[in-house]
C-alpha cells in the first residue's frame, strides 16, 4: 500500500488546533484527511476555508464524540468507503471549568461534562477504529492532552479539565501496553498554550506550533515510539 492511500481522521477539526492539524496532514500530499465536527455547518465552512487556501485531499463528516451512535455511524461509513483508517487524531475537547474554582466547590456535573468529551470521546473512537487498524497492520493514534493533566506538576483549580486530561493520559498508556508488538502506535501530546478560542489572545504559541507535534506523531514511521507523552517532539513527564 502506498502512503497516498492512507486515511486520517481528525476530531473537533472545525477550528483551532484541529483545523491546523488537518491542514498540515492534507498539505503533505500523502494522506486523505477526514475533517470532523459536531456542527455540520462549521465543519463544512472549515473544509471550504482550507480548500480556498489551496488545500486538497479533504473530506468532511459530521461527528459528535459524545454520542455512541454518531461514532458507530462514522465507523460504518469509513469501513464501507475505505475499509481502513490509518490515523486517528483525538483532538476534540472542552474546558468546562470556571477559572480559579476550587475542586471543593466544582459540581460533579462539570466533571462529568469534561470526561464525556475529553475521555469517553477518545475511548469510543479508539474502540471503534483500533480493530480496523489491527486488521490492516497499521495505525497511528494521537491523543491531545495538556500539561495541566501532568501528575508530576499538578496544581489546583480547573479540576474538570485537569482530571479528564490525566485520565486521557492513562488511557494512552493502557492501550499502548495492549498494542505492544503491533504496528499500531498510540501517543499523547501537549500542544502548549496556543492562541485559540480556548487558549485566548494572551497565549504564547501560534496554532501552527501547537499542531506540529501532533502531526509528527500521526506520521511516525514503523517502529516509532508508543505510549509516550510529548511536547515539541520531546518526551515530557506524566
Amino acid at each position: 500500500m502506498t502512503t497516498l492511500n492512507k486515511i486520517a481522521l481528525v476530531t473537533g477539526a472545525n477550528r483551532g488546533i484541529g483545523l491546523e492539524i488537518s491542514r498540515q496532514l492534507a498539505q503533505s500530499g500523502k494522506l486523505k484527511v477526514i475533517l470532523t465536527s459536531r456542527d455540520p455547518n462549521q465543519g463544512l465552512q472549515a473544509k471550504q476555508q482550507l480548500e480556498q487556501q489551496g488545500v486538497t485531499n479533504l473530506l468532511f463528516q459530521s461527528l459528535d464524540v459524545t454520542c455512541k451512535e454518531s461514532v458507530n455511524d462514522l465507523k460504518r461509513l469509513i469501513n464501507k468507503e475505505y475499509g481502513r483508517l490509518d490515523i486517528l487524531v483525538n483532538n476534540a475537547g472542552i474546558f468546562p471549568d470556571q477559572m480559579n474554582v476550587s475542586a471543593l466547590k466544582i459540581s460533579v456535573e462539570t466533571l462529568q461534562e469534561a470526561m464525556e468529551t475529553n475521555l469517553y470521546g477518545p475511548f469510543r473512537l479508539c474502540q471503534a477504529f483500533i480493530p480496523l487498524m489491527l486488521e490492516n497492520n497499521y495505525g497511528r493514534i494521537v491523543n491531545l492532552s495538556s500539561g495541566m493533566g501532568q501528575l508530576s506538576e499538578m496544581n489546583g483549580c480547573c479540576p474538570g479539565y485537569r482530571t479528564s486530561k490525566t485520565a486521557l493520559n492513562a488511557l494512552t498508556r493502557l492501550l499502548a501496553d495492549e498494542l505492544t508488538g503491533t504496528n499500531v502506535l498510540i501517543n499523547t501530546m501537549c500542544p502548549g498554550w496556543v492562541k485559540t478560542r480556548m487558549g485566548g489572545a494572551m497565549a504564547t504559541r501560534e496554532v501552527s506550533e501547537g499542531a506540529d507535534t501532533a502531526v509528527w506523531l500521526a506520521t511516525l514511521p514503523d517502529g516509532g515510539p508508543s505510549g509516550g507523552f510529548y511536547r515539541d517532539r520531546q518526551p515530557i513527564s506524566w
